[in-house]
C-alpha cells in the first residue's frame, strides 16, 4: 500500500542554494550524495516510511550542482522508495555523462536486472538502517555476494553504535564498503566515544571509504558546525585517499528550518578543516573519481 505524496508532507523542502564562499571548487569536483524523490500514482512511497517528503526531481538537482559547481554527481535511493529504483534508473540515463548511481534491493532480484542497473551507471547497493523501508544489516552478507561479481561497493547508512556492534561482520565482507555521513556519530560525544573509534577503525581498512558530509546531521551547535570538525579531520587523518564529500541534497527528513543546510556552507565548511588545497582537491575530485568511474564512460567497475 502507498499514499499520495500531497497527503501528509511533513519535511521541509530545500531552499535555494547558495555557491561556497571560502574557496574556488576545482574542475570536476563531485557531489557524491543526493536523492532525487517521487510520488504517486508514478513513483509511490512504501507504507512503512519514517516521513513523506515533497518531490525533488533530477533537473532540481542538477541546478543545484551548477550553482555551487560541482560538475558530477551520485544519485543514493531514498528510503521512501524502498527497492523500487525505477525513478533512479530514469534519471541516469537521462544524464549519463553527469550521475552515478546507488541502488537499494531486496536480494530477489535476478542477475539481469543487477546488470540493467550496471550498465546505467550503477556502482553498488545501499543499507539502510536510518529510516524504515531501507534494506537493514540482516541481509548484508546477501547483498554482499550480489555486490562482489559486479564490481560494485556497498553504500552503509548506519549509527556509528550499529558499526561498532557489526564491526566483525563488516570487516570479514570482501567488498568495499562507504560509510555514510562520518558513520551518524553524534558531536557532542567527541572523537574518542567507542562508536566513533569503531568508525574509523572501518575506515583505515584499505577498500573502505567515508563521506565527509551529513555536519548538519551532527552537530549540536549549528552552523558552522565546528563542533563536527574533529571528526572530518580524524576521518582524513585515517583514510586520506578514501575520503569523498556530499551535500546530501534535498537535506531530507529536516522538520525545522534552523536545521535546513546551505550546500555552499557545506562546501565552505570542508574547505576550512582540510588541511590545504590539495587535499581538497583530493576529496572532491580525485577520490570520488577511483570510486564511481567517470559519468559516460560505460559502466562503472
Amino acid at each position: 500500500m502507498s499514499l499520495n505524496i500531497e497527503e501528509r508532507v511533513d519535511c521541509l523542502a530545500p531552499t535555494p542554494v547558495s555557491p561556497a564562499t571560502a574557496f574556488e571548487v576545482p574542475a570536476g569536483a563531485w557531489d557524491t550524495h543526493a536523492h532525487v524523490i517521487g510520488g504517486a500514482p508514478e513513483y509511490p512511497f512504501v507504507a512503512n516510511r519514517s516521513y513523506t517528503p515533497p518531490r525533488a526531481t533530477v533537473e532540481q538537482y542538477l541546478g543545484v550542482l551548477d550553482t555551487i559547481g560541482i560538475r558530477y554527481g551520485v544519485i543514493v535511493p531514498i528510503s521512501v522508495h524502498g527497492a523500487d529504483n525505477r525513478l533512479l534508473l530514469s534519471a541516469l540515463r537521462q544524464h549519463p555523462g553527469r550521475l552515478r548511481g546507488i541502488a537499494s534491493i531486496d536480494g530477489s532480484e535476478s542477475d539481469v536486472a543487477l546488470h540493467e542497473l550496471r550498465a546505467a551507471g550503477v556502482c553498488g547497493i545501499r543499507i539502510n538502517e536510518l529510516f524504515a523501508g531501507g534494506a537493514g544489516a540482516d541481509v548484508l552478507q546477501q547483498l554482499a555476494a550480489r555486490c562482489r561479481p559486479l564490481g560494485w561497493h556497498l553504500d552503509l547508512a548506519l549509527h556509528g553504535s550499529r558499526i561498532r556492534e557489526l564491526l566483525p561482520v563488516l570487516l570479514g565482507l570482501d567488498v568495499p564498503l562507504v560509510v555514510d555521513h562520518m558513520g551518524f556519530c553524534r558531536a557532542e560525544r567527541g572523537v574518542h566515544h567507542p562508536d566513533f573509534q569503531a568508525v574509523v577503525e572501518l575506515v583505515r581498512r584499505p577498500g573502505n571509504w567515508v563521506k565527509l558530509s551529513g555536519a548538519y546531521r551532527l552537530t549540536a551547535e549549528g552552523p558552522p558546525y565546528g563542533d563536527v570538525a574533529r571528526f572530518m579531520r580524524a576521518l582524513y587523518e585515517a583514510a586520506a585517499e578514501r575520503c569523498v564529500w556530499a551535500a546530501d541534497w534535498p537535506h531530507v527528513a529536516l522538520r525545522s528550518s534552523e536545521q535546513m543546510p546551505q550546500a555552499g556552507a557545506l562546501l565552505d565548511f570542508l574547505a576550512r578543516h582540510l588541511p590545504d588545497a590539495a587535499a581538497i582537491r583530493r576529496v572532491l575530485v580525485d577520490n570520488p573519481l577511483r570510486l564511481y568511474g567517470a559519468p559516460g564512460s560505460g559502466a562503472p567497475g
